[in-house]
């Protein structure tokens, strides 16, 4: 079967560092094209893919009939234009979180993806991660009890980068949508619900969010998290039930963060500690959907579960308390 041949819209950094890689080595895919017009931005992709098409813009690849699927890691206001334009020009789309910016965006990228036939998806890249197939597992077994409580934090400090476009406003910057999509998205991701209330308290600077405290109820347990672009770098996921507890000590980028561990904690029993090592989620996911493409099979991560994060976002700043 022929590899799903890529492209990518920008040489960003998290491309050269994670997505170019993984796709490159992924099972059935194949780093085909970039676009940039920077010479010096594009030597780094063609020295891992020493074949590797480079276009001077986003059209032309978006133009190439050898390219079957696009990456999209460009800054956060441009994934639904240029997501849309992809699927238009018959490819299939993964693009960067937040794929959108507010939940009824999704909308026309569902109805795209139905017109078209085509698939598109967020690069939501933990729900290819074994530790959270575990998660899910221990959660629907009970393991832990019935589900009383969800703690979360995910922060890191970019205070001395005031040019990066995680703190501009005009270009979708903030914390919520950076990071604060895996806190709130892997709650829904682990239970398989949806929030019943949301309240949040939000700190802004320069018409950015850089610290939220986020709380709501769901259907049996309740659920606190923090994000934060001001405080030092740190991520956790807990779930507390009401005869153990799950705790994950780097939830979002094991590997990157500190090895992927799941420590179930019981009363009565001894407890238990798995690591996951060796596991690239990056790579997991463009074979996922690889697999998606061209066996037909269904994503694990759909734009619906997308839109649902988005619309939990989009209450946390209805609801927000400014600091």
């Amino acid at each position: 079967m022929q590899p799903v041949k890529w492209g990518i819209l920008g040489a960003s950094k998290f491309a050269r560092e994670h997505m170019g890689p993984a796709i490159h080595a992924a099972s059935g895919a194949q780093l085909a094209g970039l676009a940039t017009s920077s010479a010096e931005k594009a030597s780094p992709f063609q020295a891992m893919c020493p074949g590797l098409a480079v276009f001077d813009s986003y059209d032309a690849l978006l133009a190439d009939p050898q390219i079957d699927a696009v990456y999209i890691p460009l800054p956060n206001h441009l994934h639904v234009e240029f997501a849309l334009k992809a699927m238009a020009a018959g490819k299939h789309v993964l693009c960067e979180k937040p794929m959108a910016l507010r939940a009824d965006e999704f909308d026309k990228l569902i109805a795209a993806r139905e017109a078209s036939g085509l698939l598109a998806a967020e690069a939501y890249m933990i729900a290819h991660h074994p530790q959270w197939q575990y998660v899910q597992q221990l959660l629907a077994d009970q393991a832990i009890g019935d589900l009383r409580h969800v703690t979360g934090a995910f922060s890191y400090n970019n205070r001395d980068k005031p040019e990066n476009i995680r703190n501009q406003s005009a270009t979708g910057g903030g914390a919520l949508r950076d990071i604060g999509v895996y806190t709130l998205g892997s709650v829904r991701l682990a239970t398989g619900q949806e929030p019943l209330d949301v309240a949040a308290r939000v700190r802004w600077e320069n018409g950015v969010d850089v610290f939220s405290d986020v709380q709501a109820q769901f259907a049996g347990f309740t659920y606190a998290a923090y994000v934060s672009t001001r405080m030092k770098l740190h991520q956790e996921m807990v779930f507390h039930g009401s005869t153990g507890l799950i705790r994950l000590s780097a939830p979002f980028n094991p590997g990157v963060f500190a090895e992927g561990q799941v420590a179930l904690l019981r009363d009565g029993q001894d407890d238990v500690l798995r690591r996951f090592t060796g596991v690239n989620q990056y790579k997991l996911q463009v074979e996922a959907f690889g697999r998606s493409v061209r066996e037909r099979v269904a994503y694990p991560c759909p734009l619906e579960f997308s839109r649902g994060t988005q619309a939990m976002m989009d209450r946390v700043f209805e609801s927000a308390v400014d600091l």
